[in-house]
């Protein structure tokens, strides 16, 4: 058999030296360099791993003086934190074993059935096994970091019965409901009434496709644990939350958004009416202007015909102050900073 040059470290918890002889000989005849360590007690044990000892795996004796069984598990269990335990016994009891493993063990071997093999690939399989648990868990408590942290609301929701399964600590505070009321609540309970029709066709559209549908956005009013009314712009993902089929969603406010830029529209309407008098309405009174002072400056004209026209001009002027201030006063409404 080819010895494995990778070197690890070993905690051996057995109080039958001719047990501990016989893993010792077995890790070497499979490991070039193994380091091992050692103990006969549960005591022992603890202060090892108390102390922050470094170990890649711990095989465990379930018969030990001051300690056995499934209090001996749960004790090495606590201490063991993210090292693998395999558990070596000379008692084949099934049914035990299913809750030891249930207990968090990586592997319960019996000894009668040891050999060099069968422990080596126990201990390879459950170091590897430990080292993806905990890529997971890292990227699940990065997930949860983000999620977290993000200034948007964030929710994740069932994909069957759209009950939220998480929120994120900026859709408690922008939404004034307490987390554990969230965990009461559904998605119909943020949707205003007049759009649960709308809503319904986009739970059809996303129920249907489901994972082959993986992002979607749309655009909707929600409602705040106060009555206030918010627009905002939404997008989901598809994921798996705790082995249902689920959808994380991110739910931007842009309500003020919305009226500022309704606002600018309505600004830009009244600009538009602005110019069109300027060009239209204001150019008739002008233009009877221009003409009347024309009139005025022929030599051949009366002084009758001076006192009408000269009637006329001042009316024209009177028309276009009237144009001017309509004017003025459609100028004086265009204030976005009104907005709220």
């Amino acid at each position: 058999m080819i010895k494995d040059n990778q070197t690890y470290t070993i905690l051996i918890i057995e109080d039958n030296p001719g047990d501990k002889l016989l893993v010792e000989t077995y890790l070497e005849e499979s490991v070039l360099v193994p380091r091992i360590t050692g103990v006969e007690s549960f005591r022992e044990a603890s202060k090892l791993l108390v102390d922050n000892s470094k170990f890649d795996i711990i095989l465990l004796d379930l018969s030990l003086p001051d300690m056995g069984g499934e209090d001996l598990i749960k004790a090495v269990m606590s201490l063991a934190a993210n090292i693998p335990v395999i558990v070596l016994t000379g008692y084949s009891d099934v049914e035990f074993s299913r809750k030891s493993v249930k207990l968090g063990i990586a592997d319960y071997l019996l000894k009668d059935d040891l050999t060099s093999s069968i422990l080596y690939k126990s201990i390879i399989y459950s170091i590897e096994r430990r080292k993806v648990i905990n890529e997971l868990e890292e990227s699940r408590k990065r997930y949860k970091e983000l999620f977290q942290l993000s200034p948007i609301p964030n929710w994740v929701y069932d994909l069957n019965t759209w009950k939220f399964l998480d929120v994120n600590q900026a859709a408690v505070t922008n939404y004034g409901y307490e987390y554990d009321e969230f965990m009461t609540m559904s998605v119909h309970d943020i949707i205003p009434k007049e759009e649960y029709s709308k809503l319904q066709e986009t739970m059809e559209t996303i129920q249907n496709k489901g994972e082959d549908l993986p992002k979607f956005s749309g655009e909707y009013n929600h409602i705040k644990k106060n009555g206030d009314i918010i627009f905002v712009e939404t997008s989901s993902n598809y994921l798996t939350f705790d082995g249902k089929p689920a959808r994380m969603m991110l739910a931007n406010d842009v309500t003020f958004k919305k009226k500022y830029i309704d606002a600018i529209e309505h600004q830009n309407t009244k600009l538009k009416e602005i110019a069109w008098i300027q060009s239209h309405v204001v150019r008739a009174p002008l233009a009877r202007l221009m003409g009347l002072v024309n009139l005025l400056a022929e030599d051949e004209t009366t002084d009758e015909e001076k006192q009408s026209y000269t009637k006329l001009i001042i009316d024209s002027a009177n028309e276009l102050d009237t144009i001017v201030r309509d004017i003025t006063e459609k100028t004086e409404q265009i204030n976005i900073k009104e907005i709220e």
